[in-house]
């Protein structure tokens, strides 16, 4: 019995030592990534194995643009769409859980979120789409990671550069360049709401665009002005 005992015990300490180590590495990204441009992420690579699939020469449609070249509408448009009180919290918006939950209450079905724009990006950094307490909880600790080591222009600045706008999509500059044809500097106050709306479901809203969504783009548009970014 004591044997069996100190193997458990030592599979126990493996265990441990495994998830502080994943937890240090992940760490040391969010401190490098507080002055370097991050080149992929996990929602990347995933994307990409899974196109590379159906054909292996496929590519990523992807180019990082700095914070000053990319359009003030879109930052206010992001901002006014997923994380109105971006500026104010400190990675988790405790008013928006709250309505997101009697919000899905009332409608007997999951309709609305309430992660923040740092939580968001949390996931896409180095998690996956799939949705479990655990994967909760990474997320949770993440975000503190990157609110305490990064300034909120650089949450905003990575977040757009990062995140998926449609299959094979990444990023403002990608996005710009496949829907209009300009870069993300010149997107107007239309064009960015147009954007931001999708990003719940870029790949659905990519192949339809219907009237409820672009109702919701022009509610967007209306009060984006009011949107303070870093």
């Amino acid at each position: 019995m004591k044997s069996i005992g100190r193997v458990i015990g030592r599979a126990l300490l493996i265990a441990v030592a495994a998830l502080v180590l994943y937890e240090v590495w992940i760490f040391a990204h969010v401190l490098w990534w507080q002055h370097v441009n991050p080149s992929s992420t996990r929602f990347m690579d995933l994307q990409l194995t899974t196109m590379r699939e159906a054909r292996p020469d496929a590519q990523l449609k992807h180019e990082w643009v700095d914070y000053e070249r990319i359009s003030r509408h879109l930052k206010q448009a992001v901002v006014a769409a997923e994380d109105d009180r971006f500026l104010e919290h400190d990675g988790f918006d405790w008013e928006g859980i709250q309505n997101a939950i009697e919000k899905n209450a009332r409608k007997g079905k999951p309709v609305a979120g309430g992660s923040t724009i740092s939580q968001q990006l949390a996931k896409n950094l180095f998690l996956t789409p799939s949705k479990s307490y655990l994967r909760k909880a990474q997320e949770a600790l993440i975000t503190l990671m990157i609110e305490t080591c990064w300034s909120k222009r650089r949450i905003l600045e990575v977040y757009l550069n990062v995140v998926e706008w449609g299959a094979g999509v990444f990023g403002a500059q990608a996005a710009a360049v496949h829907y209009y044809g300009i870069p993300a500097s010149r997107l107007g106050p239309e064009q960015a709401a147009r954007l931001a709306v999708m990003l719940p479901n870029p790949r659905r809203y990519e192949r339809q665009f219907g009237p409820r969504l672009a109702a919701h783009a022009r509610r967007v548009q209306a009060r984006m002005h009011r949107s303070v970014v870093p």
